[in-house]
């Protein structure tokens, strides 16, 4: 550990914080360390464990403040955006902790006409040692989605927080009360995280973008370590003729200029149905002239936010609110663009940035069509009066979570599962589906009487073995 990295204030040169590197040596170490105390945390019950997960948020809870102003100030969101974000990660927590038992203990299943004889249960059992790598947009509440999980799942956790935001990934860690190491921040870049998929680690959980999570991949592929990715998007919001365009604008507007646009499950494009398109595109600039949000999070972003403005432009697109003077270094004002060409890298590719692009649609059969054109598929929206339809159009959006009048509704529900499809990633956090993502199935029988037919044998006896197949014509033949 003999480099440093410093955390620096978005759009200023004020320093943060500065930490340790962890290279590879010192990750085998914390893989080592995170190994034994997950036999340890593996063999507690679900109630001890329990016990201290809610140790853990109450900790995090009542330091709200102290860790929301962290947040602040190392991606730039306005303090009253990182309060919010602690308190979503907060009852992901909660919800975690209460549930493990429920969903991932031992519970008997039915064994079925052959294996009557037998007592079938199945139970899902801890990894061992998951490696969590966070992003730096959401540094709490995404990682989180994983961190408390796979520990309510009974592994031990490494985590690398991202480089823009180590300070946030230390306090989580240095907040956990428990006696051993059962949660660790690793401080470091793209080498550290290798380091990590390298390590021996039971899985990785991985977010960020989709050519970041190939890397990660082919990393993992060398020893065959299993991966979850929640990958980029580029959600589509979708308003139909009879929306609430008030609802819809606002949702519209908070989808995609909250947090500056940097929201993997955000909204980035919209559709709306052309009879009321212009005045959809109305209500949105009036609240686009006046959103306030905080600066970009990394020097990077703000070049392919203006590539993918000039870009919609050239093809043709409009400008309805702002445009490329809108990119202002660090601070990007509020960008609406409209009628952009379906093939431009506005729409096609992700921006995470504060713009949305509003296309008119003939009907809401194109407005999916639209939707699920792209290589994303992480969520999307449906904002119209007829429920039973916008339910019927969400089974048939290519997406891993959908909300109706509403916009990233799901993110506060913990007993949803959240992921999505195709370059927005695979596998699952949140929900029983993200405890079982951090657990390994058991099946288990226990035999407790000879079979009347015994066919598991060499020596089968053919009078016996006829009568079965007489029972097994009977029973799956007519």
């Amino acid at each position: 550990m003999g480099t440093v990295l410093r955390s620096y204030s978005p759009g200023t040169t004020d320093v943060v914080g500065e930490y340790p590197v962890a290279d590879g040596a010192a990750v085998r170490a914390a893989v080592d360390r995170a190994r034994e105390a997950a036999r340890w945390w593996g063999g507690l019950s679900f109630r001890e464990r329990r016990v201290r997960l809610l140790a853990w948020k109450r900790a995090i809870a009542t330091r709200i403040e102290e860790l929301a102003a962290l947040i602040a100030a190392e991606t730039g969101k306005p303090v009253d955006d990182a309060v919010l974000e602690v308190m979503l990660a907060v009852e992901h927590l909660d919800w975690a902790a209460r549930s493990a038992g429920k969903v991932l203990g031992r519970r008997k299943v039915p064994s079925g006409m052959l294996a009557a004889n037998h007592v079938a249960t199945l139970e899902y059992l801890p990894l061992g040692v998951v490696g969590v790598i966070g992003p730096w947009n959401y540094p709490v509440y995404t990682p989180l989605g994983s961190v408390s999980y796979a520990l309510a799942a009974g592994n031990a956790v490494v985590f690398k927080p991202s480089e823009h935001t180590p300070g946030t990934g230390e306090w989580l860690a240095d907040a956990w009360p428990g006696e051993k190491p059962v949660l660790q921040a690793l401080v470091g870049d793209g080498t550290t995280g290798a380091a990590l998929c390298w390590s021996g680690v039971d899985k990785i959980a991985f977010t960020g973008s989709a050519a970041t999570a190939r890397k990660v991949m082919a990393t993992c592929a060398e020893t065959l370590t299993p991966l979850v990715v929640e990958g980029g998007g580029k959600d589509a919001l979708i308003v139909a003729a009879d929306a609430d365009l008030d609802a819809a604008a606002r949702a519209a507007a908070f989808g995609g200029f909250g947090n500056s646009g940097q929201t993997c499950a955000g909204v980035e494009r919209v559709y709306v149905v052309r009879s009321v398109y212009e005045d959809f595109l109305n209500r949105l600039e009036k609240l686009a002239e006046s959103a306030s949000y905080g600066p970009m999070t990394t020097p990077e972003q703000p070049a392919i936010v203006l590539a993918h403005i000039e870009d919609a432009l050239a093809r043709g697109g409009r400008a309805i609110v702002g445009g490329p003077e809108s990119v202002r270094g660090a601070r990007i004002a509020p960008v609406v663009l409209a009628d952009v060409p379906e093939d431009s890298v506005a729409v096609t590719e992700e921006t995470f940035g504060p713009t949305l692009v509003v296309n008119p649609v003939a009907d809401l059969d194109e407005a999916v069509r639209r939707a699920n054109a792209v290589k994303y598929g992480l969520a999307a929206s449906i904002f119209t009066k007829d429920t039973h339809a916008a339910t019927g159009i969400a089974r048939r959006l290519r997406t891993g979570a959908a909300s109706i009048n509403a916009v990233l509704g799901f993110a506060g529900v913990p007993s949803l599962p959240f992921g999505g499809v195709g370059d927005s990633g695979f596998g699952r956090i949140h929900g029983a589906d993200g405890l079982r993502e951090f657990s390994r199935a058991q099946s288990v029988t226990r035999q407790r009487f000879h079979a009347p037919l015994d066919l598991m044998r060499l020596d089968r006896d053919p009078k016996v073995m006829a009568r079965a197949v007489k029972l097994f014509r009977m029973r799956h033949g007519r």
